[in-house]
């Protein structure tokens, strides 16, 4: 944290509240003061008002100069200060490792993904989202049906997770984006659904024994490689796909940042 110095045994104490050059509170008189204040050696600008013989600034405007944050937070009640941060004068968004419900994430500077290690990681620059060579453009809407999705595997959506760890002096988080994984599965369903080997008469094809030709999961082992890919390319799904129509697909997608940088939307996924 930058540490200011006050000048002129100047008294920091705290008004968060604007007041006029001469005002009444309560019985107390306020008044402009007209003390120079110092900061690391350099004058800077200030609002200040004398009070009882005491000098009183905004936090706010002293958080600007030295450099914490101080913001209100209606929630609680309360005005919270966090030391070692720039001051932005605004509670940083709060997020969940990932929307639980697979609705869409678009990351923002400033967003605190809380992480299953338990640490809190501050995204910092989300330029590359939609504008470099790992991004496919703005993604919208999920694809559409063009065939009944209903008559084949329903997998269950994985938990949110956001994976922290460090590695060569950079520090690393992938969060499961469970949107973009419904992405996959639906593009998935589709070219089930487009293939005579697996769809046939507005039905999924079985085998003899009745079981599903294709079955389904939305995680990928620990111990087996995936194909990987980035920016989203559907045919990366539909061309394996046809070249294999029956086993087991394993799908996954996820964000990777890179010391708070978004990076790149990573899908995998895995045949077997």
């Amino acid at each position: 944290m930058k540490r200011g110095s006050f000048a002129a045994g100047f008294l920091t104490c705290l008004l968060l509240a604007g007041v006029t050059t001469t005002a009444f509170a309560a019985g107390i008189m306020a008044e402009r003061s007209n003390h120079r204040i110092f900061v690391d050696g350099q004058e800077v600008q200030m609002e200040a008002y004398v009070i009882n013989g005491n000098n009183y600034v905004k936090l706010r405007d002293i958080g600007e100069q030295v450099c914490f944050n101080v913001y209100w937070d209606s929630d609680n009640g309360c005005v919270q200060v966090e030391s070692g941060k720039p001051y932005t004068g605004t509670a940083p968004q709060q997020t969940a490792a990932a929307p639980t419900d697979g609705s869409r994430y678009v990351p923002k500077v400033g967003d605190v993904i809380r992480c299953d290690d338990g640490t809190d990681y501050t995204i910092k620059d989300v330029s590359r989202w939609d504008k470099n060579a790992f991004s496919s453009a703005p993604l919208g809407e999920l694809p559409a049906a063009t065939c009944d999705w209903s008559k084949l595997p329903q997998p269950e959506m994985p938990q949110a997770e956001a994976r922290h760890f460090t590695s060569g002096g950079q520090d690393y988080l992938f969060q499961r984006n469970l949107y973009e994984t419904r992405r996959m599965l639906y593009t998935l369903y589709n070219a089930i659904g487009e293939n005579p080997e697996t769809w046939q008469n507005g039905q999924p094809v079985k085998f003899p024994s009745g079981n599903d030709k294709v079955k389904i999961n939305l995680t990928i082992p620990a111990d087996v490689t995936p194909q990987s890919f980035w920016p989203w390319r559907s045919e990366q799904i539909t061309e394996l796909f046809n070249s294999c129509p029956p086993g087991t697909y394993s799908l996954e997608a996820w964000n990777v940042y890179k010391n708070g940088v978004f990076q790149y939307t990573e899908y995998s996924i895995y045949v077997s």
